[in-house]
């Protein structure tokens, strides 16, 4: 036994920041930023907004999605935490209800959707639950220096869910094998250096005050590119092993949508020819966890992925981390996006 996808739902906060927008305060263009990732507006949230707000409204769609008032298990994937302590997933579980189950979140940034499938089959598997509701989402714009040109154009707010229960490895929506990984040497790579135990700031306590900038994501781009790139395929090429399928048998390729010069240099690596690549960078940017349930949300939305598609996941984010999976799309409901 294992988890079966059945319910899916996604939310973006209404405002919209066009590129145009940031230009207004960096030095930087349109064209500049449509080339080196692809986006053309992103999603922010508004002032005292917060990532539990977000997983929240998706949280709501995926159990409608999925015909569901309860479930087992809330696991929530965020690198935008709305405090240090505690956890957000035991108030995203009251506020929909679901006030005394299992709930916890768990953190791998950009890979997290990956990890956070992972777990949550885990629990299935191991009989902990028979169903969970798993949330990536992110209010990241919070962390990214908004004079930063090389780091406030990525980023956007959001939130995707699924909902998966106890089933058969031949059902339709059934995940398959994973393949994760990390690589802690190259750390420091993409990293947002204060906010933790290894840097705090306390004035008065005989501590020096952190620099500002240590308080936002830190990037080192042309390594993270490569590292992107190598880590996805391999990883992909994987998973796709332990399904038994060729890459001519992938339908969709649903990558990480933290840059498409990644996500299509990923497919070029595979074999894959582009129209079998998912994208919606351009009008969400990244949004770290939520990325991929919200592709996903969007293509069946578009009618680009219908139910018996098989679809290939991957993901790279910090840590660094990455992972993959496959599965059979199933027939679910979605709404719309906007």
């Amino acid at each position: 036994m294992l988890g079966v996808l059945t319910g899916i739902g996604g939310y973006l906060p209404p405002t919209v920041v066009t590129n145009d927008d940031l230009c207004s305060t960096l030095d930087t263009s349109d064209e500049w930023i449509v080339a080196r990732t692809g986006i053309r507006e992103r999603r922010k949230v508004a002032d005292g907004a917060s990532t539990r707000d977000l997983a929240v409204e998706a949280g709501k769609r995926a159990l409608r999605s999925a015909e569901r008032t309860t479930v087992d298990a809330v696991v929530l994937a965020t690198t935008s935490f709305d405090r240090l302590c505690p956890a957000v997933a035991p108030e995203v579980a009251h506020l929909l209800g679901l006030d005394t189950v299992a709930a916890f979140d768990l953190t791998s940034a950009c890979s997290g959707f990956l990890y956070g499938l992972a777990t949550c089959n885990g629990l299935i598997a191991t009989g902990v639950a028979d169903s969970v509701l798993f949330i990536g989402a992110e209010a990241f714009t919070t962390l990214v220096d908004p004079d930063d040109r090389n780091t406030a154009p990525i980023f956007g707010d959001g939130a995707g869910a699924v909902v998966l229960r106890r089933g058969e490895p031949e059902e339709p929506g059934a995940l398959g094998g994973f393949d994760l990984g990390s690589d802690g040497a190259r750390a420091d790579l993409l990293a947002i250096p204060a906010g933790g135990s290894r840097q705090r700031s306390a004035v008065g306590l005989g501590f020096a005050e952190v620099p500002t900038n240590e308080w936002y994501l830190q990037m080192a781009g042309r390594p993270l590119y490569t590292q992107a790139v190598e880590r996805m395929s391999a990883s992909s090429r994987r998973a796709l092993k332990d399904a038994d399928w060729a890459v001519a048998d992938v339908d969709l390729f649903v990558g990480h949508q933290a840059n498409v010069r990644i996500v299509q240099a990923v497919a070029e690596e595979l074999g894959l020819p582009q129209e079998k690549v998912a994208v919606n960078i351009d009008r969400v940017g990244n949004t770290l966890a939520a990325s991929i349930p919200l592709l996903l949300n969007d293509c069946v939305d578009r009618g680009q992925l219908r139910a018996g598609d098989r679809v290939l996941l991957s993901a790279f984010g910090a840590g660094l981390s990455w992972g993959s999976t496959t599965l059979v799309w199933p027939d679910v409901p979605v709404e719309t996006v906007h």
